[in-house]
């Protein structure tokens, strides 16, 4: 049994935990066991300092032990999120970009939830444009042969959180759940792209990533955005290590925040989703787009040039085949 009393005060007196007990712990917590003041203090801690590489990887192997996983039997698999919480109000850039990698042929298994940070998250848009959320791993294969996109609503993957979201509610502000999330896909996808909102978080993930067997990039635009937003330079973090690319150096141009905007409501953000998939989108939309699914494919791809990728991207969108996975994907739905 985990001594409560015991690991807080030891992180009272600024001691850390290691993998195995940060594991026992939140198993515990999320179990149900313990108090919610109890739950509220291990949260408030890491409200109050930075959560070590340690802790974060005893936290995520608790929370992929506690969930529904998803086995697709499939050699490669990839997702692309972000963490939120770049308050950038943008379009649903990974969530679009995700229709496009489909439409090359790469398998997606992309994990998200409803909007925190915007209006708008890649749950609302999807819930809206009719996809039904689901746990049913029948039902992911059905949409991965389908349309080679499934989606992966957190809440329903993740039961055990019930127990520990009333706190992260009547708390709000942020916690280490809040940059969790993109770490703990169920269906524990070969490569991943993720984006994260500060420097921090980015150095955070990259040491957690460093020693696991995922290929993936940790993206972040230093000024803000969880994505590549080619509105200022972007730091990619690899197994290979870290680089700073200007908009023009990836092969674009460089675009005002305002370029990017998602708009006011889920309506909005579904017209813009449909444009850009089927080739429609304004131009900072589609180059956007195409740089964030260009970096994905290279992380799938490693041999392939830049250009070559950017051009695998593109030509999913013109040849038509990233909004027919959209639309393949909402057919079986029905």
């Amino acid at each position: 049994m985990v001594d409560y009393k015991e690991i807080l005060e030891l992180l009272a007196t600024g001691q850390t935990l290691d993998r195995r007990t940060a594991r026992e712990l939140l198993i515990s917590l999320a179990g149900g066991e313990a108090p919610e003041p109890v739950v509220a203090a291990f949260l408030t801690v890491y409200v109050m300092r930075q959560i070590t590489p340690e802790e974060l990887s005893g936290f995520r192997e608790a929370m992929l032990e506690l969930c529904i996983p998803l086995e697709t039997g499939r050699e490669m698999t990839l997702d692309v999120c972000g963490t939120g919480g770049d308050g950038k109000e943008t379009f649903n850039i990974s969530t679009v970009s995700a229709f496009v990698l489909a439409g090359t042929g790469i398998p997606v298994v992309k994990h998200g939830n409803y909007g925190v940070s915007s209006s708008c998250g890649s749950s609302n848009v999807l819930e809206y444009l009719g996809y039904r959320f689901s746990n049913n791993p029948d039902k992911a294969f059905r949409e991965l042969d389908a349309a080679g996109i499934t989606y992966l609503h957190a809440p329903l993957f993740h039961p055990a959180m019930k127990h520990v979201a009333p706190v992260r509610k009547a708390l709000q502000v942020k916690t280490f759940f809040n940059i969790l999330g993109p770490m703990v896909n169920p269906a524990r996808p070969t490569h991943q792209v993720i984006g994260v909102f500060n420097k921090k978080v980015q150095d955070l993930y990259d040491e957690v990533f460093r020693n696991g067997t995922t290929r993936y990039c940790i993206v972040w635009s230093v000024d803000g955005y969880d994505e590549i937003s080619l509105t200022e330079k972007v730091r990619l973090c690899t197994r290979e290590g870290s680089r700073e690319l200007t908009p023009e150096q990836l092969g674009f141009r460089t675009w005002a925040p305002a370029d990017l905007n998602g708009g006011n409501s889920v309506r909005d953000a579904a017209a813009i989703l449909q444009s850009v998939l089927k080739g429609e989108g304004t131009p900072a939309q589609q180059e956007v787009i195409l740089a964030n699914a260009a970096t994905a494919i290279g992380i799938c791809y490693p041999a392939k040039s830049s250009e070559e990728c950017i051009d695998m991207a593109r030509q999913s969108i013109h040849s038509g085949k990233a909004f027919r996975s959209l639309k393949n994907l909402m057919d079986t739905q029905k």
